[in-house]
């Protein structure tokens, strides 16, 4: 238990028990310091949290730093093509050792006093080594964390007890499956680069608009109209589409039926088929007469907990920096193979979250708005009871709402519960 942990103490768990309910959750949740210091040890180092992808580190030793948490990292492959994350910190007195956003190297030197480690955080060596008694006397490694990799998507943990990342992952594995499935290699490539917004609005603000049906139609009212969008008719009450709690926090927005109901290829992308013809005709020769269900049922809603949101067309990672602040990368999805699609969805990515997209800022001023909102006398709580009850179980045992229902808000604050010591009160 670190010293943190330790003044943390029950009294956390206790105000937690009392400021999260099923329906409710107070306003403080998301403005107080100490509970956002005690989250960032509970939540963020005792779960599995999203880093990044290993197209970013296509070749031995490349390299790139992230972050886990509050921690800085460095996201390296290394000469046998195995993937590693290394707390960037020197063992000796503490210095950063990488200073470059990322690069290839097969070994870090701290500038401070020269020691050397290999990409792996294993110690390589240090200068005048008669001062530690000689050489290969000391022996202290940077620190290191848990990776875990699944169809290329890259987590991480500072928890040696966390299950193995497909266990954790549970029904939110088969979605990512259900994304790759859309590439004609069965592959991503998430190496455009992320686009880096900054929202003075609390992380766990954002991972709840991810997961939200019922603002579309409102939030993005008017560009919705301007460009004829179908969006807001997904999450209408008439709408086909479920919200699903997935388990261990994951939860999606389910509009396979609504878009089995249209039955057009492609219009999950918003794209008809004769725009990339090549991209259609390579899925028909792949997958054979099942490429015309997978062209209708497109690509997955999901958020995956606490920080990775899949939409469709983009990759969302969310990185807290105070109670009051976070930053929101995003990077388009693009699948090898699949160029003349890759253009388009790179367009639509950056027409809908770049620096001048439309359904983003749309975003970011809804999460300024809460923000602002929470830290007001009265009322104390937000409202998480949408769809409450009407939840039933699907096939597979799931629980389920309707397209706009706050499941899988309520999914989300279960997963936070159990990590912070408590539980949702019935």
């Amino acid at each position: 238990m670190t010293v943190l942990e330790d003044r943390l103490g029950d009294h956390m768990t206790a105000r937690v028990d009392r400021l999260v309910q099923r329906d409710q959750i107070h306003g403080s949740m998301y403005t107080d310091p100490d509970i956002f210091a005690a989250e960032m040890q509970r939540v963020w180092k005792e779960s599995w949290v999203f880093i990044g992808h290993e197209s970013e580190v296509p070749q031995p030793n490349d390299y790139v730093r992230k972050r886990l948490g509050l921690e800085d990292v460095v996201m390296t492959r290394d000469a046998q093509g195995e993937i590693h994350l290394v707390v960037n910190r020197c063992a000796h007195r503490g210095a950063t050792v990488c200073d470059a956003h990322q690069g290839n190297s097969s070994s870090f030197r701290c500038p401070y006093h020269g020691w050397t480690y290999k990409n792996d955080g294993r110690m390589l060596g240090y200068p005048y080594a008669q001062g530690y008694g000689g050489k290969g006397k000391l022996q202290i490694d940077m620190g290191t964390a848990r990776v875990g990799v699944y169809r290329g998507f890259v987590f991480g943990t500072f928890n040696p007890g966390a299950p193995p990342i497909e266990e954790y992952l549970g029904g939110a594995a088969g979605e990512i499956d259900r994304l790759c499935r859309l590439s004609p290699t069965g592959e991503l490539d998430l190496s455009k680069g992320w686009l880096k917004h900054r929202t003075r609005a609390n992380w766990k603000l954002v991972m709840e608009n991810e997961t939200d049906g019922y603002h579309p139609p409102f939030a993005h009212g008017s560009i919705l109209t301007v460009t004829g969008s179908h969006i807001g008719e997904l999450y209408g009450e008439a709408s086909e589409a479920v919200t699903r709690d997935l388990g261990n926090g994951h939860a999606e927005n389910d509009l396979r039926p609504q878009f089995r109901k249209y039955g057009e290829l492609m219009k999950w992308n918003g794209n008809g088929a004769d725009r990339v013809p090549d991209y259609v005709q390579g899925m028909r020769e792949l997958h054979g007469d099942a490429a015309e269900e997978i062209l209708i049922e497109g690509a997955p809603h999901l958020m995956v907990f606490p920080n990775l949101f899949i939409a469709e067309i983009t990759v969302f990672m969310i990185q807290p920096v105070s109670v009051g602040e976070c930053i929101q990368y995003s990077t388009p999805v693009q699948f090898k193979g699949a160029p003349d699609l890759n253009r388009r969805m790179l367009s639509m990515s950056i027409g809908s979250v770049g620096p001048a997209g439309m359904l983003l800022a749309d975003d970011a001023d809804m999460y300024e708005r809460n923000q602002r909102g929470v830290a007001l006398h009265d009322p104390e709580w937000v409202n998480v009871s949408r769809g409450l009850h009407r939840e039933e179980r699907d096939d597979n045992g799931f629980l389920v709402g309707g397209p706009n229902d706050e499941t899988g808000m309520r999914a989300f604050w279960k997963q936070y519960c159990r990590l912070m010591g408590s539980e949702v009160q019935r």
